[in-house]
């Protein structure tokens, strides 16, 4: 199983990306539920959960709060038939991402070869626990709506989650890291 390391939001940055996850969600009727707004920095395939646990809270000890800036939209085509927040890719972020990653890589860990090819995002809507399939029309729409809205934010991210992938809040988190305040 799939196991994904995620960064989350502090309450202030979540209600404004939520915000425009609802607009698209309601319009198209894509959730019963919506999705947690996260960013996923590293996906990790059957870990040893003890010690992936030891391993990324000596990475993450030493980090603080930080931000992010939220650039825009990208959208990936079919079958994701996705829309996403940007997130640009420099700074404290992608230093974490790259030590989390060859920290893994080190200890034998089965996780992303090339983080480059990665586009770092927040998934607003998908075809991921949809109730429904949006039709390729209805999603371009929403991509294009989406991006000529030209969302930006500076967000803050407050904590690093360990989840199992399932869209249930109480079962999917198995592990919560803190970060240090400013």
């Amino acid at each position: 199983m799939k196991y994904y390391l995620v960064a989350l939001f502090d309450k202030d940055s979540y209600l404004f990306i939520e915000k425009i996850q609802k607009r698209i969600c309601k319009k198209y009727k894509l959730y019963k539920k919506l999705p947690v707004l996260h960013i996923t920095l590293e996906v990790i395939d059957d870990p040893d959960i003890e010690k992936l646990d030891k391993i990324v809270t000596e990475i993450i000890n030493p980090y603080k709060k930080f931000r992010v800036k939220l650039n825009g939209v990208i959208c990936f085509d079919p079958p994701y038939k996705s829309v996403n927040l940007k997130v640009e890719n420099k700074g404290y972020i992608t230093r974490l991402i790259r030590q989390i990653n060859e920290k893994l890589k080190f200890y034998h860990f089965k996780v992303r070869e090339n983080i480059d090819d990665w586009d770092l995002h927040v998934s607003l809507a998908n075809t991921n626990y949809a109730i429904r399939n949006w039709s390729t029309d209805e999603y371009m729409m929403a991509c294009e709506n989406t991006k000529n809205s030209d969302p930006q934010k500076v967000a803050r991210i407050d904590r690093i989650e360990l989840w199992k992938p399932v869209n249930n809040k109480k079962t999917m988190t198995i592990k919560s890291f803190s970060l240090k305040q400013y």
